[in-house]
């Protein structure tokens, strides 16, 4: 059982300034010694490595849709230990995919209403005053299942201005904490990118950043008073085991093109027995020779094509390899790699490792987004045909080329059929399909 108390941050849309609070609040509690551990609600890869830059430890993602009710409570108790857990939700608080039965849906308040978590809601107050005691008292009974144990403003334009926030919701939703209020500060914007933000490991200021956040939390919001909100979880569960490994010896793809592997599907291959390995495309590297499995995970190959075309001894060793009978698996930006050529933005092909009969494009940019239940259509490194699989799709390549023996057959949150996805040759597979766990 998870028995480190528990709060998620959360928001009624986004861009209201969760990430921030939630990085202020992980720097500002390690600098005072607290052992805090983190989590994200939904797909996401970009806020973990933020949330695990500011706390020095892992991030773990917490997607309700996605995953199957024991690994996300397997999750939940390996978070427990710590002293402390806060959890960032995703989009708004009750926002999540598009599901007619009314199943799962992936929200924020699902995985609340499941830990037992209570929610600090982050209310941007820009052109507002009484106003926001409407839109708290709205969030904080339109669920029963969900608490709304405190509340934060942000982007307050002054002390006046909060004055008049805090009184008016303190007589509209007494039962609710006045928690304090961030004033907007433009050196604290995160800056974002086509996928969201600017990856931590890019930010040469990240530990000035990170520091910023904190002083500002500490300046600003009632800390203690936050942690005393906090809850343990009633969740139990085994260990969390997503997928099964590749292989025995997986070598890792990892550098700032191949950032975006789940913490919980490697550590779940290591509990299963699994030796990884890293290893570094950018840097000219190639997989462990020992290696028996090869996984590229995605991220942002195509904002370095050129570099990765030009190095020999990493697409020399994929090829040496998958010629050797190791397993490997692609996905997004990995799978881009495994193919033929990668078009950039401006409309310069690369060749890439040529495994799979793939041709992609950046130059022709069209958004893919949303969760995936992917089917194998036949046995592979993957596992048997007919496995199901769920996963997310966010990108903006678009393909002008596949050529092969299709891997999965797709549907969406809805059930929608999407048709086939990605490419198996051997014991070489891929898709665009970041896989988050088993069915």
């Amino acid at each position: 059982m998870a028995t480190a108390p528990g709060l998620i941050v959360a928001a009624p849309a986004s861009g209201s300034g969760k990430t921030l609070l939630t990085l202020g609040l992980l720097r500002h509690l390690t600098r005072r010694g607290l052992t805090v551990t983190s989590a994200k609600v939904g797909p996401d890869y970009i806020d973990p490595a933020f949330h695990a830059a500011a706390s020095g430890r892992p991030c773990f993602s917490l997607d309700g849709w996605a995953m199957r009710p024991a690994t996300l409570a397997g999750l939940a108790g390996d978070l427990g230990h710590a002293e402390a857990i806060i959890c960032e939700g995703v989009m708004g608080l009750f926002d999540g995919a598009f599901v007619p039965t009314g199943g799962r849906d992936g929200s924020t308040a699902e995985v609340a209403a499941l830990t037992g978590w209570p929610v600090l809601l982050v209310l941007d107050a820009r052109g507002m005053s009484g106003s926001a005691a409407a839109v708290l008292a709205g969030f904080a009974r339109h669920r029963a299942d969900v608490t709304i144990a405190g509340v934060l403003f942000n982007r307050v334009a002054g002390e006046r201005h909060a004055a008049a926030l805090a009184e008016a919701c303190r007589l509209t939703c007494p039962e609710v904490a006045l928690l304090g209020w961030l004033p907007k500060d433009a050196a604290l914007e995160v800056p974002s990118r086509h996928l969201g933000l600017v990856q931590a490991c890019e930010r040469p200021d990240l530990e000035a950043f990170l520091d910023g956040a904190a002083a500002l939390v500490a300046r600003h919001v009632d800390v203690d008073a936050l942690l005393a909100l906090a809850r343990p979880s009633g969740v139990t569960g085994g260990p969390a085991v997503p997928l099964p490994p590749l292989g025995g010896r997986i070598a890792v793809a990892r550098d700032e093109a191949f950032a975006f592997a789940y913490p919980a599907v490697l550590e779940g291959w290591r509990r299963q027995g699994a030796e990884l390995s890293l290893f570094s495309p950018l840097d000219g590297q190639g997989p462990e020779p020992s290696a028996d499995a090869v996984y590229l995970p995605g991220g942002y190959p195509e904002l370095h094509a050129g570099r990765l075309a030009a190095n020999r001894g990493f697409l020399d060793g994929l090829r040496a390899a998958a010629a050797g009978g190791a397993a490997m698996f692609g996905e997004c930006g990995g799978y881009m790699v495994l193919g033929r050529g990668l078009e950039d933005a401006d409309g310069h092909r690369h060749a890439m490792a040529g495994l799979l009969g793939l041709e992609s494009s950046f130059a022709k940019r069209r958004l893919h987004l949303g969760y995936r239940r992917a089917v194998l259509t036949a046995e592979g490194v993957l596992g048997a045909a007919a496995t199901a699989l769920r996963g997310h799709e966010f990108h903006y390549a678009s393909v002008t080329a596949e050529d092969g023996q299709p891997l999965f057959a797709v549907a969406d949150a809805a059930g929608r059929p999407l048709g086939m996805a990605g490419l198996a040759a051997g014991r070489v597979a891929g898709s665009f399909v970041h896989l988050i766990d088993r069915e």
